[in-house]
C-alpha cells in the first residue's frame, strides 16, 4: 500500500481506522500544527517489508480498502506525495466538523512521543514534538522568528514603550494584562510584590530627609519603638540620632498629669524640653530612663490598689481651734481655713506653719488660691482677698447676708454661694477690682457648694436639688433631682457632675440631659466632700472614712456595685470636712484638728508588704 494521508474529524472514525491499520503495518501518527484549530490528523506509512502470511495480508488489505471506500463520504481528499518521503497537506479546506482530540490517547502503543523544548520557556518560543515508533520519526514545529529576530522585536517594543508618556504606558500595560491568563497574572504579581515594598525609613535619610523619618517614628509608643530598633542598623541610627526616646518621654509629660508630676518629683524634668540636643544626655540615657518611669508608675498604681501609703500628720490644734474646714495645696505649701477664724499656711516638706492670716470674725469655711491671691469665705458673711506672698488683705467683699459656704474663681470670674440661699456672680478684673455681675436665686435652702466652667454654673443646696445656670447669661437651665436629702458637696467637669448628700450616697449626673448615671452607696453618714479625676472618685464623710471609687466602672452600667469601692482609708477620728488629691497623694482635713497626707509615692520598704487600711475588691484601671 502506497504512502498516503488521511484527515478525519470524527473520533469514532479515527479509532476504527487506527484499530484496522494497527494489524496491517506499523504507523506513525503525528499531530498537525493546526490541531488546536481544526483537529486534523495524518497517518503515515513508511516503506518496508512485512513478515506476514500472504493470504492474511491480502485479507487485511481487502478489508482496509473496503473501509476506505466506505469512508470516502466523510474523509478529506487523498493527495499523492512525492518519492522523497515528504507529504503535501491540503490546507485549502477546513474540516466540516471540528473536534479537538488529545493525540496521546489515540497513538499506537509502540509509538513514543518526546517533547523537545528550548531552554527558554517563554510563550514566544515554539514547541517541538518528536514522535517515533522505533523505525522512523518525524519532528514537527510551528514557525517562529529566529532568536535574533525575536531580540530585535523585543528591543523595538521596549524602545517604543520608553518613548510613551506614563499614562500611555499604564494604559498599554492594562490592555496587555487583560489579555493574559490567571497563571500569568500570578507570575506578574509575584514579580511586582517586592518592587512595591520599600524601606522608606532607610530611603528618606539617603535623600537628606532624616527629619521626616524621625517625625514618622516619633508617633510610635514604647513597645513599637523597641521593635523598630531591632529592624536594622539604619532604623536604630535614626531613632538614636533623632532622640526619639527623649521625645516620647516629653510627649507623655505634656499629656499625662501622672508623668508630669512624676518628672517633677523625681527630678528628671531637668533633662527634658532642651532647645539643643547637646544640652542634654544622649539617647541611651532616655532609653534606660523610660523603664524606670514605667516601674515607678506601676508601683504607684499598686500602692493605690493595696492601700499602701506613707501617712504624715499635721496637728492644727490651738487654744480656740475646733476643726479644719477647708484646704488647698501645691508642691510647696498647704493653706487651710480653720474654725478659729484663721488661715494657716504650712510648709509641705517640713510640715511647719509658715504664716497665720487673721481678719475674719467667723470660721473660715471655704478658700481658693492661685499664684497671686487667696480668696476666703467666712461665717461672718464676708469674702476676703489676700496677697498670697505677704498675707496682706487686698479686698473685702460684703454682699451676702449670711455665712459664705463656698466659692470658686477662674479666668476673671468668681462665684460665691451662701446660707442666705443666693448665688453671687462676680467679675474679677484684679484683686482690687471685683464687681458684682448677677445674683442667682431659685434654691429654697442654703446653697452649700458651687462649681463652674465656661458653659455652666452648677449649684447644690440643702433643698435636695442641683441647679444648672448658663455661665454667659446667668439664666437658669435645668434642675437635677434625685437625692433624698440635702446636698453637701459636688464637683463638675467635662459634662460630669458628682455630688454627695446627707442621704449618705454619691450620685453621678450627665449635666446635658440631667440624667443620674449611677448611685454609689457605702458611707454610713453624710458625704461632706468629694473630688474626682479621670480614674478615681475620692469622698470623705462624717463617719470619718475616706473612700476611693473606680470612676470608669461607675460610669459603666454593667459593672456590679460590689466592685465600685476600691479602698477605704480610716485614720481620722472625726468628721472629714475637706479633701483634695492627685496621682500621688490625698490630703484631707477633719473635725479632729488634723491634716493628713496620704502619700502613695514615697512608701517606705517596711510598708510594701503591709495593708494599712481595710480594703475591698480593687478594679485596676490600666493607663
Amino acid at each position: 500500500m502506497d504512502r498516503y494521508s488521511v484527515a478525519c474529524t470524527s473520533r469514532f472514525r479515527e479509532l476504527e481506522l487506527h484499530n484496522l491499520l494497527e494489524f496491517t503495518y506499523p504507523v506513525i501518527w503525528t499531530k498537525s500544527p493546526l490541531l488546536d484549530r481544526d483537529s486534523q490528523w495524518r497517518v503515515l506509512r513508511p516503506n518496508g517489508n512485512h513478515n506476514m502470511d500472504l493470504l492474511f495480508s491480502l485479507l487485511l488489505l481487502f478489508g482496509s480498502l473496503h473501509f476506505i471506500i466506505m469512508s470516502l463520504f466523510v474523509l478529506y481528499p487523498i493527495l499523492p506525495v512525492g518519492h522523497g518521503g515528504s507529504f503535501i497537506e491540503n490546507k485549502q479546506k477546513e474540516p466540516r466538523l471540528g473536534m479537538k482530540i488529545d493525540f496521546r490517547h489515540v497513538l499506537p502503543k509502540n509509538t513514543s512521543v518526546m517533547e523537545d523544548q528550548n531552554e527558554d520557556e517563554s510563550p514566544k518560543k515554539n514547541t517541538l514534538w518528536q514522535i517515533s515508533n522505533g523505525t522512523s520519526s518525524v519532528i514537527v514545529s510551528r514557525k517562529r522568528p529566529s532568536e535574533g529576530n525575536y531580540q530585535k522585536e523585543k528591543d523595538l517594543c521596549i524602545k517604543y514603550f520608553d518613548q510613551w508618556s506614563e499614562s500611555d504606558q499604564v494604559e498599554f500595560v492594562e490592555h496587555l494584562i487583560s489579555r493574559m491568563c490567571h497563571y500569568q497574572h500570578g507570575h506578574i504579581n509575584s514579580y511586582l510584590k517586592p518592587m512595591l515594598q520599600r524601606d522608606f525609613i532607610t530611603a528618606l535619610p539617603e535623600q537628606g530627609l532624616d527629619h521626616i523619618a524621625e517625625n514618622i517614628l516619633s508617633y510610635l509608643d514604647a513597645r513599637s519603638l523597641c521593635a523598630a530598633e531591632l529592624v536594622c542598623k539604619e532604623w536604630q541610627r535614626v531613632i538614636s540620632e533623632g532622640m526619639l526616646w527623649k521625645k516620647l518621654i516629653e510627649r507623655m509629660v505634656r499629656t499625662d498629669p501622672l508623668w508630669k508630676g512624676l518628672s517633677e518629683r523625681r527630678g528628671w524634668d531637668q533633662y527634658l524640653f532642651k532647645n539643643r540636643p547637646t544640652d542634654g544626655p544622649p539617647n541611651s540615657f532616655y532609653r534606660s530612663l523610660y523603664p524606670k518611669i514605667i516601674q515607678d508608675i506601676e508601683t504607684i498604681e499598686s500602692n493605690w490598689r493595696c492601700g499602701r501609703h506613707n501617712l504624715q500628720r499635721i496637728q492644727c490644734r490651738s487654744e480656740n481651734s475646733k476643726g479644719v474646714y477647708c484646704l488647698q495645696y501645691d508642691d510647696e505649701k498647704i493653706i487651710s481655713g480653720l474654725r478659729d477664724n484663721s488661715i494657716k499656711i504650712w510648709d509641705k516638706t517640713s510640715l511647719e506653719c509658715l504664716k497665720v492670716l487673721t481678719g475674719h470674725t467667723g470660721s473660715v469655711l471655704c478658700l481658693q488660691y492661685d499664684e497671686r491671691v487667696i480668696v476666703t469665705g467666712s461665717s461672718d458673711s464676708t469674702v476676703r482677698v489676700w496677697d498670697v506672698n505677704t498675707g496682706e488683705v487686698l479686698n473685702t467683699l460684703i454682699h451676702h447676708n449670711e455665712a459664705v459656704l463656698h466659692l470658686r474663681f477662674s479666668n476673671g470670674l468668681m462665684v460665691t454661694c451662701s446660707k442666705d440661699r443666693s448665688i453671687a456672680v462676680w467679675d474679677m478684673a484684679s484683686a482690687t477690682d471685683i464687681t458684682l455681675r448677677r445674683v442667682l436665686v431659685g434654691h429654697r435652702a442654703a446653697v452649700n457648694v458651687v462649681d463652674f466652667d465656661d458653659k455652666y454654673i452648677v449649684s447644690a443646696s440643702g433643698d435636695r436639688t442641683i441647679k444648672v445656670w448658663s455661665t454667659s447669661t446667668c439664666e437658669f437651665v435645668r434642675t437635677l433631682n434625685g437625692h433624698k436629702r440635702g446636698i453637701a458637696c459636688l464637683q463638675y467637669r467635662d459634662r460630669l457632675v458628682v455630688s454627695g448628700s446627707s442621704d449618705n450616697t454619691i450620685r453621678l449626673w450627665d449635666i446635658e440631659c440631667g440624667a443620674c448615671l449611677r448611685v454609689l452607696e457605702g458611707h454610713e453618714e453624710l458625704v461632706r466632700c468629694i473630688r474626682f479625676d479621670n480614674k478615681r472618685i475620692v469622698s470623705g464623710a462624717y463617719d470619718g472614712k475616706i473612700k476611693v471609687w473606680d470612676l470608669q466602672a461607675a460610669l459603666d452600667p454593667r459593672a456590679p456595685a460590689s466592685t465600685l469601692c476600691l479602698r477605704t482609708l480610716v485614720e481620722h477620728s472625726g468628721r472629714v470636712f475637706r479633701l483634695q488629691f492627685d496621682e500621688f497623694q490625698i490630703i484631707s482635713s477633719s473635725h479632729d484638728d488634723t491634716i493628713l497626707i496620704w502619700d502613695f509615692l514615697n512608701v517606705p520598704p517596711s510598708a510594701q508588704n503591709e495593708t494599712r487600711s481595710p480594703s475591698r475588691t480593687y478594679t485596676y484601671i490600666s493607663r
